[in-house]
């Protein structure tokens, strides 16, 4: 009986083992972009991300002045239209981080104004 017990704790630890591993292999091979390059989260940024290949996992640094703008990811309406859509988070810490997911990826300031002159991107991850 002994014998099935110590099986069933060593197939565990296998298995947290290897969860570890993934964790730690995916952390790994994600890379940090900061938004913007030098000049940060601001006005004429839409064409940022050309050229540049990004995957989920990756993280965004949204560097900014808090006081004049803000962070804001939305759906495709969102960002064409510059509209933040009801009960959408709205940051404001002037240093946000954001784990990319996936498919598409929308950002905007919602300050008024803002949006329509540049500040928003648009992210697509295979």
């Amino acid at each position: 009986m002994s014998k099935g017990r110590g099986s069933a704790s060593m197939n565990m630890v296998i298995v947290i083992s290897m969860i570890c591993i993934f964790v730690i292999a995916k952390n790994t091979n994600a890379e940090t972009h900061k938004v913007g390059g030098p000049k940060g989260w601001t006005f004429g940024i839409v064409s940022w991300p050309n050229g540049k290949t990004f995957k989920a996992g990756d993280i965004l640094v949204f560097n900014y002045n808090a006081k004049l703008h803000n962070l804001v990811a939305v759906d495709e309406n969102g960002y064409k239209r510059c509209k933040t859509p009801a009960g959408a988070q709205v940051l404001r810490t002037g240093n946000d981080e954001i784990e990319l997911a996936s498919g598409a990826n929308y950002f905007i300031c919602n300050v008024p104004g803002h949006c329509q002159t540049g500040m928003k991107i648009s992210i697509n991850v295979d």
